[in-house]
């Protein structure tokens, strides 16, 4: 490894002196400045890609009166920003698509669903394995706590869940507690159809 290596000075607390190589850059475009120019600073918006050449004072200077949005309306400035937020490229809103609807196909919003996962025959498929699988003796159990047969969806499941915890609750009763067990049997019941699938 070379010692005097300008990379070696990079990892040195303290270079013992800059040995990077010095060009010669263009100077200062400030009227009146033949400092070289270092920093670069844009001149305006719809010139995005030209800028100004200057030196670090001047670039501080310029950068704390410069405004890009000058000249432009409130209105023009918050239409700017809301179209910022996608990076100024154009969006549509959802669910108008203009795409082609197959008649033969499932259709949901709108959009093909050529493997019906949205449509009846994703329902007639659920009711199907519904039927199938089969059905522990404690969720029987707790589907005839709630007053539901073994066929039930999570949406009835949850709909007499709500209706039967209004019904017993001591609070609805006018602190009668003499159906509190029931209400400690349903939420038990409801919190076991919970953890096999049905919340």
């Amino acid at each position: 490894m070379k010692f005097d290596s300008p990379l070696f000075d990079s990892v040195r607390v303290k270079p013992d002196k800059d040995r990077r190589r010095k060009t010669d850059g263009p100077e200062c475009q400030w009227a009146g400045c033949k400092e070289k120019a270092t920093h670069r600073a844009p001149k305006g918006r719809g010139r995005e890609n030209d800028h100004w050449r200057f030196c670090l004072d001047h670039v501080r200077q310029y950068n704390q009166s410069y405004n890009y949005f000058k000249g432009m309306s409130d209105a023009a400035v918050m239409a700017y920003q809301k179209d910022a937020l996608t990076g100024h490229r154009p969006t549509w809103k959802m669910g108008t698509g203009k795409g082609p609807v197959r008649p033969d196909s499932q259709s949901f919003g709108g959009s093909a669903d050529p493997f019906g996962f949205f449509g009846e025959g994703a329902r007639a498929e659920q009711r199907e394995r519904a039927e199938t699988r089969t059905v522990r003796n404690a969720e029987r159990k707790a589907l005839d706590t709630l007053g539901l047969d073994v066929g039930a969806t999570t949406h009835q499941v949850k709909t007499r869940f709500k209706e039967l915890v209004k019904r017993h609750h001591p609070d609805a009763n006018g602190g009668d507690r003499s159906t509190e067990h029931k209400l400690i049997e349903v939420i038990q019941a409801y919190n076991y159809l919970k953890s096999v699938g049905f919340g």
